[in-house]
């Protein structure tokens, strides 16, 4: 009679609870797989958060440096900020003592900050820079991971002390930049004003050739001009010596008119007076004739009595006249260089003549009245009376002529020629200094000719070179123009300075970390062992159906009351039984013995209940169908998973090899589910991985349902060879 699989797997329940040796096994089989789960999550919980217990060694030999006149000791720096950091066990001893105590593996790693250190980041700003070398030693002995965390601690220190170097010298750099920036805006108008200085020059440039060509033909015509001039000074110095001959002769002909005047003067006032009493006399005695009414036997008495005063007139008026031509002639002989004032001498004493001339024709008039009158005195006495009394006028008028010339000569003319014959001296004198000083500066003239006719001759050669360099010249202003014109289309001179300007403490602390790394933790983990709990939570779901193919038989001890199939399923619900119970155990433990923070609890039973089914399919298939080989397949199976199934390195970071395999392997999508439910669930990766992994547990138990008696029927003959060996059970 054969019997189901149900009545198997109800027999293994039955046995399993009613001997107690074998609830001790299945006890220890349930809890083993969770230990191996808590033991490695709670040993690499949080590794690098005692890494104060690695001691490292820390040798600071720097003897200091100096930057910009302020010295620096970035080694002793260095050092106090370590001891005030406690990440690692620095420990700061000699260098002799670091070395030995790293050879005995009490230090993992020993860093030495050479006596050179400062003084070689220091010559940043030279010429020269040289890089500054912290020297590390590290014993990779001791430890593999040790090494890597000391590591990251030296490369910790040389960030600092990078950071903090970059931070004081760009303070530094950055003040020197603030200073340039107020210095330049300061000059700001001057660089403008360069600019246009250079922009106008541009312009003006051809002018400037033209100006030169220009400067180059006058000079030449200059030398000509000069040495023209040469000529002329022997002629300039025998005029200037004739003009002052010629001037002192004329002071002399003045000074000569100016006695004369002087010897003349009184006797013209004298002839004067003389002309204007006997007009005086001729007027009265006609105004007592005419009162009187004479007789016409007395009129020719009273006429000759008149004509002989006439006479006496003229005769003083022709003295007048001739003293005045002489005086005149005199005048226009003595050839005086200011002829205005010559002409002015003229104009008044023609004035004077033509007076005279005209007083002489006046009394000529009444002499020839006279004449008439006695020509017709035998006439009618009234008309005699109409003569006396048109004489008489007519003497009035005369009397009053000759009084105003006589007011004039005395109030005008005669200190008018003086004034002007004192003011043609003076004018004379001045002529003359002016004279002597021309002879005076003539060989000061000469030799300002000679000498400029030197400085002409270096000044053509000069404009002769400078006209060659000219193209030269021409071509440098242009490019700088050009360039300033660039520079003013790229950039702003105004931003500039205002970039320039800053506060250096602020770049200061900006250079020292001028990136924050602002983490947002899209899935966030709360540390490595909560990271690694996926991982080594499938795996103790692997290790333990490891446990279980290794302690318990995949066939019943009377195989021949069931069939294959029906030993395969009965056994099969064992085993899933006691694999979820593995898995509650593990992960109950994971949440609530180690405190494991995962974001979604619930699911991440539930997934390890699902990761535990498809497991123990694919391990009970194993050996179920291929017997002692698939324990062996199955242990092999798990040395794969744990190389490339990425539980502790990305695949990509892995050997090829492994790389290729990862996606063929169940641990890959198991991990990727317990992933989701601690950090955060993305549903589609969830539905992707589940199904893949239960593709892998379908396939498992079609290969046992299926494959199991045939190929059982050769593992059989295999596994009755094996214990003949007597070294296999």
């Amino acid at each position: 009679m054969k019997f189901g699989f149900w009545h198997l797997f109800k027999t293994d329940l039955k046995h399993g609870t009613t001997n107690w040796v074998a609830a001790i096994l299945l006890g220890g089989l349930i809890i083993l797989p969770s230990l191996y789960a808590w033991m490695n999550i709670e040993a690499s919980w949080d590794p690098y958060g005692r890494t104060e217990n690695i001691k490292i060694g820390v040798v600071n030999e720097d003897t200091g440096g100096e930057v910009r006149g302020e010295s620096i000791d970035v080694g002793e720096t260095l050092v106090d900020s370590l001891k005030e950091n406690d990440t690692m066990n620095w420990q700061f001893v000699t260098k002799e003592k670091a070395m030995d105590e790293l050879e005995y593996g009490n230090y993992f790693a020993t860093i030495i900050i050479p006596e050179d250190f400062s003084k070689k980041l220091s010559t940043v700003i030279t010429d020269n820079p040289e890089k500054a070398n912290i020297e590390y030693y590290v014993n990779e002995k001791i430890n593999a991971i040790a090494p890597k965390i000391t590591d990251k601690g030296a490369g910790a220190i040389v960030d600092k002390v990078s950071s903090q170097f970059i931070s004081e010298v760009n303070g530094v750099i950055f003040e020197m930049f603030n200073d340039l920036g107020i210095e330049m805006e300061q000059s700001l108008p001057d660089i403008k004003r360069f600019e246009n200085y250079i922009f106008t020059l541009e312009e003006n440039l051809p002018e400037i050739h033209q100006i030169l060509n220009q400067s180059l033909s006058d000079a030449d015509k200059a030398e000509g001009m000069i040495n023209d001039a040469q000529g002329l000074i022997p002629t300039v110095k025998d005029a200037a010596n004739n003009g002052l001959t010629t001037v002192n002769d004329t002071l002399g002909y003045l000074e000569k008119a100016e006695n004369r005047l002087k010897e003349m003067a009184p006797k013209i006032e004298q002839d004067l007076k003389k002309i204007q009493s006997t007009s005086q006399k001729i007027n009265d005695f006609l105004h007592e004739i005419e009162n009187n009414q004479p007789e016409i036997t007395q009129g020719s008495e009273i006429l000759n009595q008149v004509n002989g005063q006439l006479d006496s007139t003229l005769e003083s008026l022709n003295t007048i006249e001739t003293a005045l031509k002489q005086l005149q002639e005199q005048n226009n002989n003595e050839n005086n260089p200011d002829n205005g004032e010559s002409e002015q001498n003229d104009q008044q004493i023609e004035t004077a003549l033509n007076q005279i001339a005209s007083i002489k024709e006046s009394i000529n008039t009444m002499k020839t009245n006279t004449s008439e009158v006695e020509s017709t005195i035998q006439e009618k006495q009234q008309e005699i009376d109409e003569r006396f009394q048109s004489l008489t006028q007519f003497s009035d008028d005369v009397n009053t002529t000759i009084d105003s010339f006589v007011k004039e000569y005395q109030q005008t003319i005669a200190p008018r020629v003086e004034e002007e014959i004192k003011q043609a001296e003076s004018t004379l004198t001045t002529a003359k200094n002016i004279l002597v000083e021309v002879q005076n500066t003539l060989p000061e003239i000469e030799q300002m000719l000679n000498n400029t006719e030197g400085n002409l001759a270096e000044g053509e050669e000069m404009l002769n070179y400078v006209l060659g360099e000219f193209p030269y010249v021409n071509d440098k202003i242009n490019t700088l123009a050009d360039k300033i014109r660039s520079i003013q289309s790229e950039t702003d001179m105004e931003e500039i300075i205002k970039l320039l300007q800053n506060d250096p403490n602020a770049e200061k602390g900006f250079f020292e970390e001028p990136v924050t790394l602002d983490t947002n933790k899209v899935f966030p983990i709360e540390n490595y062992g909560t990271g690694m709990t996926p991982f080594y939570t499938v795996l103790a779901i692997w290790v333990g159906g490891l446990l279980l193919i290794s302690l318990m038989s995949t066939e019943p001890h009377d195989p021949s009351i069931y069939t294959e199939r029906h030993m395969y399923f009965g056994r099969l619900l064992t085993f899933y039984v006691i694999g979820i119970l593995q898995t509650f155990i593990v992960t109950f433990g994971d949440l609530f013995l180690l405190g494991v923070s995962v974001d979604s609890a619930v699911w991440f039973v539930l997934f390890g209940l699902l990761i535990s089914l498809i497991f123990i399919s694919i391990v009970y298939t194993l050996v179920s169908v291929f017997g002692d080989v698939g324990k062996a397949m199955a242990i092999v199976l798990l040395v794969l998973q744990i190389a490339a199934a990425g539980g502790t390195y990305p695949a990509v970071l892995l050997p090829e090899f492994f790389q290729v395999i990862h996606p063929f392997l169940p641990f890959t999508y198991g991990i990727n589910l317990m992933r989701e439910a601690v950090g955060g669930i993305v549903w589609d990766k969830v539905y992707a991985d589940a199904s893949i992994l239960t593709l892998f547990g379908i396939a498992a138990i079609l290969i046992g349902a299926f494959l199991k008696k045939p190929i059982n029927h050769y593992t059989n003959k295999l596994k009755k060879k094996s214990k003949e060996s007597g070294l296999f059970h």
